[in-house]
């Protein structure tokens, strides 16, 4: 397998901004670390702060709350080229983010393969709980994640 690191990065704090938290803990209560031979990073909101996770991995599956302009819950799964075009005023700062950070690692010699996993959120308030629907979407991602793992 690939070395390969799944990043999940949001706002626990922020209802179905921290989606790409609650699927790292998810994903560790599965044992996809060893199971699967990945990293599993929290990433919080620090993303500038995780150029060293795309200067070692072969692969970074990132994981994050996307605003898309669909209906709450809907999955993206986009390259950081496809993610690109989807920026727009409403789109969130970690997304932003982590096309400057993958800019930053290709300037220093460093190409990991990326994919984003996101999901249109349908409520970003002070909650540390998922909203219905962006919880009742976590098994069919976690499926998308192990395809993507088993390529």
């Amino acid at each position: 397998m690939k070395n390969t690191t799944i990043l999940g990065i949001g706002n626990l704090l922020l209802k179905d901004d921290g989606i790409g938290v609650h699927l790292v803990q998810h994903l560790e209560k599965l044992n996809y670390d060893t199971i699967y031979n990945v990293e599993l990073i929290d990433g919080g909101t620090c993303i500038l702060e995780l150029l060293d996770v795309f200067a070692r991995s072969e692969k970074v599956i990132v994981l994050d709350s996307l605003k898309g302009g669909h209906s709450p819950g809907t999955i993206y799964k986009l390259t950081p080229e496809q993610l690109g075009t989807y920026i727009r005023e409403n789109t969130s700062l970690h997304d932003v983010q982590i096309l400057d950070i993958i800019g930053d690692a290709k300037l220093l010699g460093y190409n990991p393969q990326v994919i984003i996993v996101g999901v249109e959120p349908a409520e970003i308030t002070y909650d540390l709980e998922l909203s219905p629907v962006i919880s009742d979407r976590i098994p069919q991602i976690i499926e998308i994640i192990r395809e993507e793992l088993c390529l």
